[in-house]
C-alpha cells in the first residue's frame, strides 16, 4: 500500500507504540494524523501540523460518535489503545477481567463499527488492530489481557471477511514484549517501540494482513504455525 498523502487515525497515540506510530507514519510521508487520546493534553508534542489531537475514550460510545464526526475521510486507522492487569484465571473477579475485555475487545470493535463507514465512503483502506503474541496462546499471570486479545483476534478475523468486499483490508498485528509503560513490570527482554512501529508501518507498505513487528514476535509466529499446542505448554510454563 502507498500511505504517501494518507490520512490516518490512531487511538491510544499518548505513549509507547502509538506514539512511536505517529511518528512513523509522518517519516513515511502520509498526509494526516488524528492522534487520539482520552485526554489529548497528555499527547506529546510531534513537532508536526500534520497532526491533530482528538479526544476519545474508547469504553465511551459518545466519545467514539464524536471522534468520527469531527474527522473528515479516513484512509487507514490503527486501534493501538489498550489496558493490562495482572490477575490469574482462577483468582481475577469478574470487574478485573471486564477492565481488560472492556477496553481491549468491546472498546476496539466500537471503533472498528464507527469507522468502517467513514473508510468505505472514502473508497477504501485498511483497518489495523494491535493484537499481542498472547491473542495466539495466553499467559496465566494475565489471564484478561490474554483472553481480549484472543477474542479481538476472533473479531478480526470476522471483520477482514465483512469487509472485504467493502476495499478495507483488516490488519492484526501481534507484538511480543515492547518496552513501553503496559510492560514496565515484566522482567523480560523488550524492544524498542519506535523499532517495532517502524516494522509496523514497513507491513502496511509491503500489505502484510498479519505483521509481527520484533524478534520474539516473529519467533513466536513460527512456533505457533508450526506447533500451536507446544506454543500453549510453553506459555504456560511461563
Amino acid at each position: 500500500m502507498n500511505i504517501q498523502g494518507k490520512t490516518v487515525f490512531v487511538t491510544g497515540a499518548n505513549r509507547g507504540i502509538g506514539a512511536e506510530l505517529v511518528r512513523a507514519l509522518l517519516k513515511h510521508g502520509v498526509g494526516k494524523v488524528y492522534a487520539g487520546a482520552r485526554n489529548p493534553e497528555t499527547l506529546p508534542d510531534f513537532g508536526d501540523n500534520r497532526v491533530s489531537a482528538i479526544k476519545i475514550d474508547i469504553t465511551k460510545a459518545d466519545e467514539v460518535t464524536a471522534a468520527a464526526a469531527s474527522v473528515g475521510g479516513v484512509d487507514i486507522l490503527v486501534n493501538n489503545a489498550g489496558v493490562m492487569h495482572v490477575n490469574g484465571i482462577l483468582t481475577a473477579t469478574s470487574a478485573e477481567l471486564a477492565g481488560d475485555i472492556e477496553v481491549n475487545y468491546y472498546g476496539t470493535l466500537r471503533v472498528i463499527q464507527t469507522f468502517a463507514p467513514l473508510i468505505e465512503k472514502n473508497g477504501g483502506g485498511v483497518i489495523a488492530n494491535v493484537l499481542s503474541v498472547l491473542a495466539l496462546a495466553p499467559m496465566a499471570p494475565v489471564a484478561g489481557y490474554s483472553v481480549s486479545k484472543a477474542a479481538l483476534h476472533s473479531a478480526t478475523q470476522a471483520a477482514r471477511g465483512a469487509l472485504k468486499a467493502k476495499n478495507i483490508k483488516v490488519v492484526g498485528i501481534f507484538p511480543g514484549p515492547i518496552d513501553t509503560e503496559l510492560s514496565s513490570g515484566l522482567p523480560i527482554d523488550k524492544t524498542s517501540p519506535d523499532v517495532a512501529a517502524e516494522a509496523i508501518v514497513q507491513g502496511f507498505i509491503d500489505d502484510l494482513e498479519d505483521i509481527y513487528p520484533d524478534p520474539v514476535s516473529q519467533q513466536v509466529s513460527g512456533f505457533w504455525g508450526s506447533n500451536p499446542k507446544g506454543l500453549e505448554h510453553h506459555f504456560a510454563s511461563l
